[in-house]
């Protein structure tokens, strides 16, 4: 029997590169999710199936989900991996660009999860949740919120359904992805017109522009990732990399030291 693999932003980042490293198994299929039908590869391999699917769309979600259901009766693994950053100090970002950031990173995974269920019975979803779950990093502040509902709502429903589905949530450090720029692009009526934090987002939109190339090889995502697919009891939680691990020590320690901490930090490094 092959295994059934489903991928949510698959042309891209950790999506793209898990979604190489599966289809390396001739016994698998994969169903690759994506948004952007210029970035399906010219040459696809026989067991790659692409399906379009926008997060951002109720109607999409379920189209999608109906077509996978109509090709196959079982998934062996769910990976959400599709998500977006919103960023920006919180008084002036608008709440319908909060809503958004739900939407995307947590609501829509979880529209797509129960509109799959039916198929899930004994099977694993993997979701990429990020080490922002751990705490508050200021400016993006959706984001952290939007990944750590992402894992209790997750968390929840392994304790709650009866098919014997698990869930795991893989945190990620900083890894180098297109999803930097993109949040820099998406982000830029934000970072460049909020007047008296001009110093703070200069510093956050080069951060994240380094991060596309500085951080954490997306191959090593990937690969812990196939080891969770191979995996018959893995964990329900995975941190990669050293500031992953990191912000997970961090958010042990009381609230006012961590952010006594933050503030240290962020000035220090502002000040270089």
């Amino acid at each position: 029997m092959n295994k059934i693999y489903v991928v949510t932003g698959s042309t891209s980042g950790i999506g793209k590169a898990v979604t190489e490293k599966l289809v390396q198994d001739k016994n698998c299929i994969v169903f690759a999710g994506y948004r952007n039908k210029e970035k399906i590869p010219a040459e696809i391999l026989p067991n790659v199936k692409y399906f379009y699917i926008n997060l951002a769309d109720s109607d999409s979600i379920k189209q999608a989900a109906e077509y996978i259901k109509s090709k196959t009766k079982h998934i062996s693994a769910l990976i959400n991996v599709a998500g977006c950053v919103v960023a920006g100090p919180i008084e002036k970002i608008e709440i319908s660009e909060l809503k958004h950031q739900f939407d995307i990173n947590t609501f829509s995974h979880l529209e797509f999860t129960q509109n799959l269920v039916d198929i899930l019975d004994n099977s694993k979803i993997i979701n990429i949740s990020s080490m922002s779950s751990f705490g508050n990093f200021p400016f993006i502040s959706p984001y952290c919120a939007s990944k750590r509902a992402l894992d209790i709502f997750f968390n929840a429903f392994e304790l709650e359904n009866h098919r014997n589905i698990k869930v795991i949530s893989v945190k990620p450090g900083v890894i180098a992805t297109p999803i930097w720029e993109k949040s820099v692009e998406a982000n830029t009526k934000t970072l460049e017109n909020c007047k008296e934090y001009e110093k703070e987002l200069d510093y956050v939109k080069n951060n994240a522009l380094k991060n596309s190339y500085m951080g954490l090889p997306v191959s090593k995502v990937a690969d812990l990732i196939l080891k969770i697919c191979e995996t018959k009891n893995p964990k329900s939680s995975y941190t990669i990399g050293t500031d992953a691990k990191f912000a997970q020590i961090m958010s042990l320690l009381p609230q006012d030291l961590i952010n006594k901490i933050i503030k240290f930090g962020m000035k220090y490094k502002m000040d270089l």
